[in-house]
């Protein structure tokens, strides 16, 4: 589980008069001309300088956020008074940071950046853009979003089975906010599940592995490849006793109707293979693999297989097939290792289906 808090900030107490150097305010205003110029004036008679200005839309009016910095000694309750001979609710004041004092647009693009650079650090980024209390990555299954409390708590799907979970006291989240945190994970989903680019292994024994979209020009070392393959290896990929793949079924290989060709690739070699293809009446995309017999239960497979389901995911599908030969539990125990949590048909023990993540949960 991974959390992200804010430094605690005490709320003062009327008596209080420490003065922090700055505060951010939130007012509640019915959206009428004049109203926003008539708390300036206040302001200014408390002797308190306006840094920074956000309007919120909430239903029936908006909230006005200010950032300004309070005359010395100012007690808050006497700003929240002020504000409240004008008709207007003031829902906070708390201890504001000068360096948050950036226009929307370039704080959005900064926080894009910093978790496009750290997707680790998603949880920090996440709290930064809503100005949270906290920010907990947990499981989908415990997130609980309608669980709202007072609009103070709200979940965003991460899109790989879990959840963050923000919460913030001093004001309920708006729907703006929740719309700038939801767009950073979509975001962030999108270049997780980039589904036009390479991807490389991460290996511990350092070989650089990449696997990428099959194009015609990979036909003669799709050839070799089956060429090293041994006629068993062949035989569970195609079911039938072959040596080497007839040259007319290449050009199917990695451009299948429809579907993708995904090949993992070590240096100039091909050492495995992996496809897609949708089904014509919209059932279940079928998946099938090739690795290389020197390179095989080295990850190969379960990386082949891990991606096309994030395409398959991209497209649009729900669920997998493959066809096994009987008795073949290889693809079974690799759908197993990567978590797809494979499923025989009943009556067909040579078919298996794989249901997908749902990438809004």
């Amino acid at each position: 589980m991974e959390t992200s808090r804010v430094r605690p900030t005490a709320v003062q107490s009327d008596e209080e008069t420490t003065t922090a150097s700055a505060w951010r305010v939130r007012i509640r205003v019915d959206d009428r001309p004049g109203t926003l110029a008539r708390i300036a004036i206040r302001l200014a008679d408390l002797e308190c300088n306006i840094l920074g200005l956000s309007v919120l839309p909430v239903p029936g009016g908006v909230l006005d956020e200010i950032v300004l910095r309070p005359a010395t000694g100012l007690p808050r309750q006497l700003l929240v008074d002020a504000i409240r001979d004008e008709g207007c609710e003031c829902s906070a004041v708390v201890d504001a940071d000068l360096a948050e004092l950036v226009d929307p647009a370039t704080a959005a693009l900064t926080a894009a950046k910093r978790a496009v650079g750290d997707p680790g650090g998603l949880t920090e980024v996440l709290r930064g853009v809503l100005t949270a209390d906290v920010v907990t990555k947990v499981p989908s299954i415990e997130a609980n979003p309608a669980r709202t409390e007072g609009g103070h708590r709200a979940v965003f799907p991460a899109g790989d089975g879990s959840a963050f979970v923000a919460r913030r006291r001093w004001s309920p989240f708006v729907e703006l906010e929740l719309s700038r945190a939801v767009a950073l994970t979509g975001l962030m989903t999108a270049v997780r599940d980039n589904v036009t680019g390479p991807i490389v292994l991460d290996r511990p024994d350092g070989a650089a592995i990449v696997l990428r979209k099959g194009i015609p020009g990979d036909a003669e070392a799709v050839s070799a490849l089956h060429q090293r393959c041994s006629m068993t290896t062949l035989f569970h990929r195609y079911h039938t006793g072959m040596r080497t793949v007839p040259r007319r079924w290449l050009h199917r290989l990695l451009m299948p109707p429809r579907g993708i060709s995904l090949l993992a690739v070590c240096g100039r070699e091909v050492i495995g293979l992996g496809q897609l293809i949708p089904s014509a009446e919209g059932d279940a995309a079928e998946v099938s693999l090739l690795v290389e017999d020197s390179w095989q239960r080295q990850g190969i497979g379960s990386a082949l297989l891990t991606r096309l389901a994030v395409l398959a995911v991209a497209k649009g599908e729900r669920e997998l097939a493959a066809v096994c030969l009987p008795g073949d539990d290889s693809l079974y125990r690799t759908a197993s290792r990567v978590g797809l949590r494979p499923e025989r048909v009943p009556g067909d023990s040579g078919t298996l289906r794989f249901r997908l993540p749902d990438p809004r949960v």
